[in-house]
């Protein structure tokens, strides 16, 4: 499901650009650009929706976009790759988001969703080569949430600590091109061996139905994991369903982006989950 990596593969016709970093290239299909374009010429009518309406509005206008793994990791020198029309669960997940944002600003534009994705994909919203961008999940929410651009609400819901180290990449070198690269495995055990001091939460899925009333459209789903050294196996956002109770609407491995009707059920089903970690993302005119 590519969380951990980020991995997504990359579409043969693509746009390339420079984006703020003058060293990094942009991986954009050109129909996927003529895509956003047309969808940011709906900036009057959807700046008129409450934020988490919002964000749910834009992810509802992916539902059935193609799931597909590796598209990040498809050179060997990091890009920022974009898409529109083909995701893992973070990708689609940080494409929602991006949109969202680039929509609050007075001219909406491709370069300036394009860095949003750059801002929330790297640490420190700086992209400097495959180490800095944010693997680990709880890392990409600590990150953002640093920038004002998340809040992760798991402890003020009565999420409970997780207690485990994060060294899923170093423990599995082989499943990661990058990491062949010396560099890049010395960059991750460092980043693993930082992590060690970040608070890990979660809510247990018994008590996930408790918190339903608490959560609101757009919130950000990573559903934590029993595997070891991983902290979560799959993201997606809260989708208010029409008789109010909340689903999650995803990038599925199980082929598109789809809306699960129940978010609880949903996370009980997948393999060796344990609950669910949220993260609020922030409205930045507020």
């Amino acid at each position: 499901m590519g969380v951990v990596s980020l991995s997504f593969d990359l579409p043969i016709a693509s746009v390339r650009s420079q984006p703020a970093s003058q060293t990094a290239t942009v991986q954009f299909p050109q129909a996927d650009k003529n895509q956003l374009t047309q969808l940011l010429q709906q900036a009057p009518q959807l700046q008129q929706q409450p934020w988490p309406q919002l964000l749910q509005t834009l992810a509802a206008k992916f539902e059935g976009a193609t799931y597909k793994g590796g598209l990040l990791d498809q050179s060997p020198k990091e890009e920022l790759v974009l898409s529109l029309s083909q995701f893992d669960c973070v990708l689609f997940v940080e494409t929602v988001l991006a949109i969202a944002r680039t929509l609050t600003v007075e001219n909406p534009s491709p370069q300036v969703f394009s860095n949003a994705v750059q801002t929330q994909r790297y640490r420190q919203g700086q992209m400097q080569g495959y180490c800095s961008r944010l693997h680990y999940f709880s890392d990409w929410i600590a990150d953002n949430q640093r920038r004002g651009l998340v809040e992760n609400i798991t402890p003020a819901l009565g999420g409970i600590p997780l207690n485990k180290s994060l060294n899923f990449m170093s423990q599995h070198r082989q499943s990661y091109p990058q990491l062949q690269n010396q560099a890049n495995w010395q960059c991750i055990q460092a980043v693993e061996t930082r992590l060690q001091a970040l608070p890990l939460h979660y809510i247990p899925q018994a008590q996930i139905r408790k918190i339903e009333s608490s959560l609101k459209p757009g919130d950000i789903i990573a559903v934590a994991t029993a595997v070891p050294g991983l902290d979560v196996t799959h993201t997606g956002l809260v989708y208010q369903t029409p008789n109010q109770t909340k689903g999650l609407i995803h990038a599925s491995p199980g082929g598109s982006v789809r809306i699960a009707s129940d978010l609880a059920t949903y996370v009980a089903n997948v393999d060796q989950s344990i609950g669910i970690i949220v993260a609020r993302p922030q409205n930045p005119q507020q």
